[in-house]
């Protein structure tokens, strides 16, 4: 009995050893502000008790489906045309409805190869329907809408969430808003530059090379009076980048890039011949074939010479001729500062958004405020604690220290498995620290009363906590499995602030479950073996 009380005990000591390195790792001094530091160092603040940015940002899905059914007008016209189907004429029905794609003009004599091509699994991402003129209707079917509007989010989030890990920002909350569709919600606590940051989220730096169809307009009306008061449905104006004394000129462009911004692998600040500031580009493999495909046929030396406009987020950077076949690397120069340069080839290189987005929310907590709260929260959980730690010294005497050793503890391993894990503390979660007291201090007196009853009962000091401990073991642990079950649903279903709420009450249930039932017991063992048979216990 004495060597397993003396492991036991060892256990302990080395657990509570563990769990003070997981608080303050190796501290660099021993004075108030070394210890200070290295709390900080090893916990991490959450938003609200650290300062930063919170915003909600809006990811406009309906772009995406756009993108989609462009790229899948290009395919169709091109697999008809390998097809020898002539004649074809292949668009959107209407800019409202950018899911619907209409096929015109197709012979009686070509409709088998025709329905062939767009009923195969190519295109089995819509639904094919003829028309009362003898055309093709293609619907992208609802589970398909679906699916691309869930992965236009969550390409959305793992794009933000590269390019904020890139810029060095500790701890950010980057995830899916559960209160509205197709929202992400962004903390960043601790922002040293929230300018910077906000302004490379906002850019959606949706980058694409579009073909130049004719020349540039003064304005939007020019072109299209130029082009008979319509505007064909595979073009589009962009307003940008125009000549010396006329600085913004409205251009023609196919509507379907001939390279788009998940097209890119990789990209670099550089400088050109002069020392501007110019980004090198690198492009996928497949999309290295198309963009060659394209040059090469309208290079200058070609039978159709033509010229390329570089996009940057709606807006036209640059117009260039194609003086010959590019594959797949290549530069893009836009009279960008070299922060620009940076930024811009930051986003690339992490992904280009498949969508814009645009704010709901901004919110700024500053670090004077967190303060206020860390000390005010900081101050309740140590006014609590020794309120209880009292009470429970005055009502169960000797076995109140057993209680009051056991909840700080307590403390110490919760603090410890967050220091280890990383987790972040918010000011909600110092609201779980305080139920983590109440809590232990719930099972301390579960047991008690339970010992109190048995030794009522005539049986002795030993059989009254053996007794005392098993009863009162079932009882503790479905009250922790359910809360701890309500803290997992917290969990993934809140956002930032209620999941680390959240984090902080189950991890704190756990060590309750430790200390209150297993090192109170070896206090209690502890207890009884220094004392002779038949003595009163102290509870």
């Amino acid at each position: 009995m004495g060597k397993n009380l003396k492991g036991k005990t060892a256990f302990i000591v080395a657990l509570l050893v563990v769990f003070c390195y997981g608080i303050v790792g190796i501290p660099h001094g021993f004075g108030p502000a070394a210890l200070k530091q290295a709390i900080t160092d090893r916990i991490n603040l959450g938003l609200d008790l650290k300062g930063g940015i919170h915003l909600v940002l809006q990811v406009h899905v309906a772009e995406s489906i756009n993108s989609t059914t462009d790229r899948d007008v290009e395919r169709i016209q091109d697999d008809l045309s390998k097809a020898t189907v002539t004649g074809a004429t292949v668009g959107k029905l209407d800019p409202a409805h950018p899911e619907a794609i209409s096929v015109t003009g197709v012979s009686a004599a070509n409709t088998s190869s025709t329905r062939a091509i767009l009923q195969g699994v190519d295109y089995n991402n819509y639904d094919v329907a003829t028309s009362s003129d003898g055309g093709w209707k293609l619907t992208m079917k609802p589970g398909a809408i679906r699916d691309l509007e869930t992965r236009t989010l969550d390409t959305s989030i793992e794009t933000i969430r590269q390019r904020i890990d890139s810029l060095g920002v500790t701890e950010p909350v980057i995830q899916k808003y559960g209160l509205g569709d197709n929202e992400i919600l962004v903390e960043l606590p601790g922002l040293d530059d929230p300018a910077r940051v906000e302004d490379v989220i906002q850019s959606t730096a949706r980058l694409e090379i579009h073909a130049v169809v004719g020349t540039s307009y003064e304005s939007d009306q020019a072109a299209l009076q130029a082009l008979g008061g319509a505007l064909p449905p595979d073009q589009v104006l962009v307003r940008g980048a125009g000549s010396a004394g006329n600085p913004e000129q409205t251009w023609v462009l196919q509507r379907a890039p001939v390279v788009e911004g998940t097209d890119f692998r990789d990209a670099q600040p550089s400088s050109d011949q002069n020392g501007r500031p110019n980004i090198r580009f690198t492009l996928t493999t497949e999309a290295g074939d198309r963009f060659y495909k394209y040059t090469s046929t309208h290079s200058r030396d070609s039978a159709t010479p033509g010229s390329m406009a570089i996009v940057l987020d709606n807006k036209v950077r640059e117009v260039a001729s194609i003086n010959s076949a590019i594959r797949d690397s290549g530069e893009i120069e836009g009279g960008f500062t070299k922060q620009q340069a940076d930024d811009l080839s930051l986003m690339l290189r992490t992904g280009a958004m498949p969508a814009s987005i645009s704010y709901l929310e901004t919110r700024t907590v500053g670090p004077s405020l967190g303060a206020a709260s860390i000390r005010q929260g900081v101050i309740a959980a140590i006014t609590g604690m020794l309120a209880v730690m009292v009470f429970m010294l005055i009502y169960y005497r000797g076995a109140g220290i057993n209680a009051d050793l056991a909840l700080i503890l307590n403390l110490v391993i919760l603090l410890g498995f967050m220091g280890f894990t990383g987790a972040t503390l918010t000011l909600p979660g110092i609201a779980g620290v305080i139920l983590t007291i109440g809590m232990g201090v719930d099972s301390n007196v579960l047991i008690f009363e339970r010992i109190r009853e048995e030794l009522r009962a005539g049986k002795t000091a030993a059989a009254a906590v053996q007794q005392g401990f098993g009863h009162a073991w079932i009882t503790i642990v479905d009250t922790h499995v359910t809360t701890i079950v309500s803290a997992g649903i917290l969990f993934l279903f809140g956002t930032g602030p209620v999941k680390g709420f959240a984090v902080t009450l189950t991890f704190g249930l756990l060590a309750n479950l430790f200390t209150a039932v297993f090192v109170s017991r070896v206090i209690f063992d502890a207890i009884l073996a220094k004392k002779e048979r038949g003595a009163e216990l102290s509870i």
